[in-house]
């Protein structure tokens, strides 16, 4: 079963390498035959979070955001390919994933991290796993850790090592397991009720 896959990128710095790691990912879900877009914040310029997606009236979203929430609601799963930035995830990365909610109830994600150094950014996973999973989009048991990711790829994505390619096939395997699961539970119980949302409930509190 064919599934449509987004990948969300989190870094704009100039000098970033964790682009190498989400083209490699990317490239690897489009070789299992899957729909895939990278989402990339650089691209987008999306302003710093005031206001969710859902906040604003109907067709008063800003033009990227508006084209973005539609990928997002469509989608089966997602990938977060994240860095880490004093032991957390980059700023640009939370910005992007907070301008939405509901739309990612009921479906998986999945955590790809790296860093120059030696521990991959799992310190950063670590925080991201209970973040999605607030968000309404639980992250599968497995990462995907790339140290010393200037190594690992080149600029297009290419691994410098084969093994990689074995790695990212196990890992995409577990998502593709929990997206069609969750996909076939989705079609028969639309409504994928949540019993509390502390976010949502945050946000109703402030209208």
């Amino acid at each position: 079963m064919t599934l449509d896959l987004l990948i969300f990128y989190g870094s704009v710095r100039s000098e970033r390498q964790g682009i190498r790691a989400a083209r490699f990912v990317e490239h690897q879900c489009r070789a299992r035959g899957h729909e895939v877009f990278l989402v990339d914040p650089l691209d987008l310029q999306l302003p710093l979070l005031d206001r969710m997606y859902k906040e604003y009236a109907p067709g008063e979203a800003p033009a990227p955001l508006e084209g973005l929430a539609e990928r997002v609601r469509r989608a089966d799963g997602y990938i977060v390919v994240s860095g880490e930035y004093n032991h957390t995830v980059p700023p640009a990365l939370s910005n992007l994933l907070d301008h939405f909610l509901e739309e990612y109830f009921n479906k998986p994600s999945a955590i790809a991290c790296y860093s120059a150094g030696h521990f991959g950014g799992v310190r950063a996973a670590m925080t991201l796993r209970a973040m999605l999973a607030e968000m309404g989009m639980s992250s599968i048991p497995s990462i995907f850790p790339v140290p010393r990711v200037q190594d690992a790829f080149a600029e297009d994505g290419a691994p410098s090592d084969s093994a990689w390619e074995d790695r990212a096939a196990t890992f995409l395997a577990e998502l593709e397991w929990y997206a069609r699961a969750l996909k076939a539970a989705r079609q028969q119980d639309a409504a994928g009720a949540r019993s509390e949302c502390e976010a949502q409930a945050l946000v109703a509190s402030a209208r």
